[in-house]
């Protein structure tokens, strides 16, 4: 997970740099950077919210563990 958040820094930073070309009026090549931003972007707001929903996924799971545990405990007396 930590390399996925190296990788997509980078990219966003790439995106910045491509943003501050200096050109007053935009070609194709100033259009596809935006769109390539754009799409870095959400990509990167994609995987924040994938990452959240695995940690809560994980956290629900570990509790559901503890309770199983606890059952076996209560049930082996």
């Amino acid at each position: 997970m930590k390399t996925l958040n190296k990788i997509l820094v980078l990219l966003c930073g790439l995106a910045f740099l491509t943003s501050f070309s200096g050109c007053k009026e935009q070609g194709p090549m100033e259009s596809a950077g935006e769109k390539i931003d754009q799409s870095v972007e959400k990509t990167q707001e994609k995987m924040e919210d994938i990452g959240d929903t695995v940690q809560d996924k994980a956290e629900e799971l570990g509790e559901h563990i503890e309770e199983a545990k606890e059952d076996m405990r209560d049930t082996s007396k």
